[in-house]
């Protein structure tokens, strides 16, 4: 499930990248990135799996469904830490400087 998961959160944050391409103010590029990048890992592994050990190609439980939120959000966190250290709308430096 989690495969799934990444898998719609990356074409959804692709697509919203897109639209907005031209200014890549908000690093959408970046978390776009991310989750391919996850989505990806877990197609070969999911591939290999399969390959060797048989069995079910994906698993769709409740541990799998929480364990493709917490991938999400994680990856969210660590894109709005990014965010927070580019500062693109310099918020924080007014904010800093008083």
């Amino acid at each position: 499930m989690w495969l799934i998961m990444t898998a719609l959160a990356a074409i959804i944050t692709t697509l919203i990248w897109y639209v907005k391409a031209p200014e890549d103010k908000y690093k959408l590029g970046l978390l776009s990135l991310m989750f391919w990048g996850a989505t990806l890992m877990w197609l070969v592994d999911h591939v290999m799996a399969y390959l060797m050990e048989g069995g079910e190609f994906l698993e769709i439980n409740l541990d799998a469904t929480l364990l493709g939120i917490s991938v999400i959000l994680i990856a969210l966190l660590v894109w709005i830490a990014v965010l927070l250290i580019s500062d693109p709308k310099g918020v924080i430096k007014r904010v800093l400087k008083g």
